[in-house]
């Protein structure tokens, strides 16, 4: 799966719990996510040395800051929802509840997930639904 692929069906799975979801599919939207904070954060660095260079005054610059900053706060509320589906979806496609991803909140707990999330998919169809790489029935996919 691609990276637009995986953007797009994390989007399109906006608030899906159930399933699974491959890894390059959970991969491809972390790195998005941190595309889009990585842009944003340059565009509030520009816009705050634009700014300041031509403000003398530190509250016009900070009020510039607080544009883009704002923008990336309102990005990661909108993609919370999705990153907590693949997270757990994710999960399911290793066979653990998405229960799981609490273990992040305990000291250390987030090298867990890591272990977690790194870790390949069960072969076949688990308690969760098929596997999203290897369908059961390979003649459903020349159809």
């Amino acid at each position: 799966m691609g990276f637009v692929e995986a953007v797009k069906a994390c989007f399109n799975n906006y608030a899906n719990f159930e399933g699974r979801a491959s890894r390059s599919e959970f991969w491809w939207f972390r790195l998005f996510q941190i595309l889009v904070a990585i842009g944003l954060f340059i565009l509030a660095g520009i816009i705050a040395a634009i700014v300041g260079s031509a403000s003398d005054d530190s509250n016009a610059a900070g009020a510039a800051t607080a544009i883009p900053i704002l923008l990336i706060a309102i990005f990661y509320l909108g993609t919370l929802l999705p990153e907590l589906a693949v997270a757990v979806r994710r999960l399911h496609d290793t066979n653990k509840s998405g229960f799981w991803l609490l273990i992040a909140f305990i000291p250390f707990g987030g090298i867990v997930l890591l272990v977690f999330f790194c870790t390949g998919s069960e072969y076949g169809p688990n308690r969760y639904g098929p596997n999203p790489l290897r369908p059961t029935n390979i003649a459903k996919t020349f159809e």
